[in-house]
């Protein structure tokens, strides 16, 4: 037995659109009483897809059906979206209206009922054990980066850090691709973040980026649609003249430190933080490296 494939068709719509977080969407899932190897199976995929393997991989399963109805009576709940942050509030209302009345229409009882002491528990304890989680991982990615850090093999360090990134964008619900070659560039990492496209050059080396370099990659990025931008990592730093070299002037690249990434693998400040203050202030102000040690001293 399963859902009505409108009914689940439309759940898949209001996971999309209702969440931004990913740590949410687990949570959510978890609370409906879908065990947490289950939840998070599809995390890495986009919330859509996720929602829809979920849906096909109960369907399989003796009380798939049961949960199914949980998911749908829990969704039917919300008088709001779940998640402040989802990037179209209105579309995810309009979704969860359309829902309610299509579980209405098929005679599907839900309560109209805020969630009980016990329900609110079991989100919060799970939201705290995914953050624990992402802290655990974290602790891991630094631990290899301070690794690097002594090492004299520059190369292997080099190699480090794109593992480093590769690992460190999903755990704040950013997918990201690792290093890939096109016909003719060699690309270190690539990402999306509210509508732009981000390619990544990362350099671990002694020495700082020169403007050649940097340069460089510039006309990478700008050999691509005009939504794309680019963030250089330079674990050493930049040099004053080469930052200022490309401040202003329509600039699409942003720049990132060893500093910017150790305060984030320490936990002081979420990923997502940084890249949005990098982007306001390039955009407001044409400053092209914001460090991450000035937001926190403010």
């Amino acid at each position: 037995m399963a859902l009505p494939y409108d009914i689940s068709t439309q759940i898949i719509q209001c996971i999309g659109t209702c969440f931004h977080f990913k740590d949410n969407v687990e949570s959510f899932f978890v609370s409906c009483g879908i065990n947490r190897q289950l939840a998070s199976k599809y995390r890495d995929l986009p919330k859509f897809v996720w929602a829809r393997n979920l849906l096909n991989d109960l369907d399989d399963l003796e009380n798939g059906y049961l949960l199914q109805r949980r998911i749908l009576t829990e969704l039917c709940k919300f008088r709001n979206i779940p998640d402040k942050a989802a990037p179209n509030p209105n579309a995810g209302l309009d979704n969860l209206r359309k829902l309610k009345q299509l579980a209405i229409e098929n005679k599907f009882e839900f309560e109209e009922l805020k969630r009980d002491t016990k329900q609110r528990k079991n989100i919060a304890v799970e939201k705290a054990r995914i953050i624990i989680d992402r802290a655990e991982k974290l602790k891991d990615l630094k631990s290899n980066f301070l690794q690097n850090l002594i090492s004299d093999n520059r190369q292997a360090a080099g190699y480090s850090l794109e593992d480093i990134l590769e690992r460190l964008f999903p755990l704040f619900d950013l997918e990201y691709r690792k290093s890939y070659k096109t016909n003719t560039q060699q690309i270190d990492g690539y990402f999306k973040f509210e509508g732009f496209d981000y390619l990544v050059e990362a350099k671990w080396r002694k020495d700082q980026p020169n403007e050649n370099e940097i340069g460089g990659f510039k006309r990478k990025v700008d050999t691509k649609l005009e939504s794309t931008r680019g963030i250089f990592v330079s674990i050493n730093g930049f040099r004053e003249e080469v930052i200022k070299a490309f401040e202003g002037n329509k600039t699409n690249i942003l720049f990132f430190s060893g500093e910017d990434l150790i305060h984030i693998l320490e936990g002081r400040i979420d990923l997502r933080e940084v890249i949005r203050a990098k982007i306001d202030k390039a955009a407001q102000e044409g400053i092209v490296y914001l460090p991450v040690g000035s937001m926190l001293s403010r």
